[in-house]
C-alpha cells in the first residue's frame, strides 16, 4: 500500500507539471476515492478472515460433538441389548424368586411361632417365681431382662458381711427358686454374684473377684442340695464391675451387693428347636 501511495505522489509530481490545475484536482479526488475504497475493502477482508476462523472453530467443535454422540449412541445400543438379555433372564427367574420369597416368609413365620412359645414359657416362669417367692419383699426382685428371666436377691439375705457362707434364711429363699428351676428341666440357671467396690482380701480369697465367684459357687451348691440338676447350673462372679448405682454411699453399696439367678433356655436346645422347625417345614413342602 505504501508503494502505491508513493507511486501516486510521483505520478502527481510528474504530471503536475504537465497537466492543468483542474485536471490535477480531478486526479487527486480520484486518488482519494481509490484509497477509501481500498481501505474499506481491507476492513471487509479482515472481517471475513475473522468470521472464517470462527466458523472453522465451530465446525471442529461440532465434529467432536458428533463423534461423542456416535459413541453415546453405540453405548446405548449395547446397553439396550444387555437390558433385553437381563430382562429375559429376569422373567425366567422371577417365579423362582417369588417361590423362594414365599419359603423365606414361611420360615420366618415358623421361627416367630417358636419365639412366641418361648416368650410364653418365659412368662410362665416369671409367674411361678413371683408366686413362689412372693411380691412383698423389697430385697427380692423378679423380672425379665433382654428376653431372659432373673431373680435378684439382696446380699444381706444370703450372706453375712465379707462371708461366702450361705445363711439359714438363704436356704428358705433358694428352696423356692429351686422349685421353679426343677419345673423347667430344659432351662439353665446362672448364678451371678456381684460385690461393691470396697477392696476385699481375706485368705484364702485375694480380692472381690474371688469373693464374687466363691459366693456364686456357694449358692450353686445349695441349689444342688435342693435337688437341682447340676447340668442346669452355671456359677459366675462379676466382682464390682457391673454396679446398679454408684458406689458413693453405704446404701448404694448395699444395692450393688447382690446375687442374680438368671433362668434362660439352653442355647443348644434353642438351636435344636429351630432346626426342628426347619425340618418340619421341609417335610411340609
Amino acid at each position: 500500500m505504501k508503494k502505491l501511495m508513493l507511486l501516486s505522489v510521483c505520478s502527481m509530481l510528474f504530471f503536475g507539471s504537465c497537466v492543468s490545475k483542474k485536471d490535477y484536482l480531478a486526479l487527486e479526488a480520484k486518488q482519494q476515492e481509490t484509497e477509501d475504497l481500498l481501505n474499506s475493502a481491507t476492513v471487509k477482508l479482515n472481517k471475513c478472515l475473522s468470521d472464517a476462523s470462527a466458523s472453522n472453530a465451530r465446525v471442529e467443535a461440532m465434529k467432536e460433538q458428533l463423534a461423542d454422540m456416535r459413541k453415546s449412541n453405540e453405548a446405548l445400543i449395547r446397553n439396550s441389548q444387555d437390558l433385553t438379555e437381563l430382562t429375559s433372564k429376569g422373567a425366567t427367574n422371577l417365579e423362582k424368586s417369588l417361590e423362594s420369597l414365599r419359603e423365606s416368609n414361611l420360615k420366618i413365620t415358623r421361627l416367630q411361632d417358636a419365639l412366641t412359645r418361648k416368650d410364653s414359657v418365659t412368662l410362665a416362669i416369671v409367674t411361678s417365681l413371683k408366686k413362689e417367692v412372693g411380691l412383698n419383699d423389697p430385697d427380692i426382685e423378679v423380672n425379665v431382662e433382654k428376653g431372659v428371666v432373673f431373680i435378684s436377691i439382696a446380699d444381706k439375705l444370703l450372706f453375712q458381711s465379707g462371708s461366702y457362707n450361705v445363711t439359714a434364711r438363704a436356704n428358705e429363699i433358694l428352696g423356692k427358686v429351686a422349685k421353679v428351676i426343677n419345673s423347667k428341666p430344659d432351662f439353665e440357671a446362672m448364678v451371678e454374684s456381684h460385690t461393691d467396690n470396697v477392696s476385699y482380701s481375706k485368705p484364702p480369697l485375694l480380692d472381690n473377684w474371688d469373693l464374687s465367684v466363691k459366693r456364686a459357687t456357694s449358692v450353686v451348691r445349695v441349689l444342688e442340695s435342693l435337688g437341682v440338676n447340676s447340668q442346669q447350673l452355671i456359677a459366675a462372679g462379676r466382682s464390682s464391675y457391673v454396679p446398679l448405682v454408684e458406689n458413693d454411699t453405704a446404701e448404694n453399696r448395699a444395692k450393688n451387693r447382690r446375687t442374680r439367678i438368671v433362668v434362660l433356655p439352653k442355647i443348644d436346645q434353642f438351636y435344636e428347636m429351630v432346626e426342628e422347625e426347619m425340618k418340619n417345614l421341609s417335610a411340609g413342602n
